[in-house]
């Protein structure tokens, strides 16, 4: 990953493991409440990771003048789980929501490095960039979850760092939450379904 100008927020995505994570939970969900699950809603999805990352909505009304940098990692050509979910359309552009504007840039992994490789890569040059403030990874935790642990050990303790997974993972010099919840947000289930079935 070149050295640019970064946002004070940036959300770095392994944008096929998310897409296969939010096909599981609609063939799952689908089954359990017994109703058809759309595509999830890719800008609801990027805000609710935001919040989990420590962005509050502004308490005025008011669009707050935040800027949210979104770098999507990708080897497929599409999010298929996602609308939109197009790499090609995705890449380079931004919408505004409750928590302010999001940027988006599709990075694809070509053939000379691994999903793997580059992410844990980005990660580190994110984490090091002195004008990054608040970082949020959703990484093929299941995979690579010890290299993210590791490459994040010795970062800034003035950095926000958080790392979203399925589960809880151990240990980390960060904060966790959990990728399951802003997904299901995004894909429409509510805890009123989920409720029901208990």
């Amino acid at each position: 990953m070149k050295e640019a100008k970064w946002k004070e927020t940036v959300i770095l995505v392994d944008a096929d493991y998310v897409d296969k994570v939010a096909f599981d939970l609609t063939v799952n969900f689908e089954r359990m409440i017994g109703r058809r699950i759309p595509k999830a809603d890719m800008a609801q999805w990027l805000e609710c990771v935001a919040l989990d990352g420590g962005i509050r909505p502004s308490t005025s009304g008011v669009t707050p003048q935040t800027s949210v940098q979104v770098v999507l990692l990708h080897k497929q050509k599409t999010m298929e789980n996602f609308n939109p979910g197009t790499h090609e359309g995705l890449d380079g552009k931004a919408f505004n929501g409750k928590l302010g504007e999001f940027l988006i840039s599709c990075v694809k992994v070509e053939d000379l490095t691994t999903m793997d490789e580059l992410f844990t890569d980005s990660m580190q040059v994110l984490a090091n960039a002195g004008e990054v403030k608040r970082l949020i990874v959703v990484p093929n935790a299941e995979q690579i979850y010890n290299k993210v642990r590791e490459g994040l050990r010795h970062v800034d303790d003035e950095k926000r760092i958080t790392v979203l997974t399925m589960q809880p993972m151990e240990g980390g010099n960060f904060r966790q939450e959990i990728l399951g919840y802003s997904l299901m947000a995004a894909l429409g289930i509510k805890s009123e379904e989920l409720n029901k079935m208990s």
